[in-house]
């Protein structure tokens, strides 16, 4: 029972009880949500448009997520706003390893990917 407007993949088949799906944009946000939770990560990165429209709804937390899945294995792409005197690499790295283990941990799918993309940097707190 797959709804047209929302891509979702199959996680379980139980024939007790039925199965479990998971939309896209699920697996997208958890992404969001674990890179943001990283120290140096200003915010996730967007488009103007996508911004203004994400702003009313739960959707903004999936900004700057892009998620590919095929056969239960998902590949991640992400565009972050780091701050200012982070280390780069350092920063990625931990983004990449905590955005792999929230993903596996909370979906059972398995992370092939996950590639970081600096978009900008932000010198304080106001930008």
């Amino acid at each position: 029972m797959e709804n047209a407007e929302v891509h979702t993949y199959k996680l379980e088949n139980d024939e007790q009880f039925g199965e479990v799906r998971i939309a896209d944009e699920v697996v997208a946000i958890i992404a969001g949500l674990a890179a943001s939770e990283v120290e140096g990560v200003a915010s996730m990165a967007g488009n103007v448009t996508r911004d203004l429209i994400n702003k009313l709804s739960f959707k903004s937390l999936s900004k700057g997520v892009r998620i590919t899945v095929e056969d239960r294995t998902v590949k991640v792409a992400l565009a972050i706003n780091i701050r200012y005197g982070y280390n780069v690499p350092t920063t990625c790295a931990q983004i990449q390893e905590k955005v792999k283990t929230a993903i596996e941990t909370m979906t059972g799918l398995d992370v092939a990917e996950v590639n970081v993309k600096i978009v900008n940097v932000q010198m304080n707190e106001n930008e």
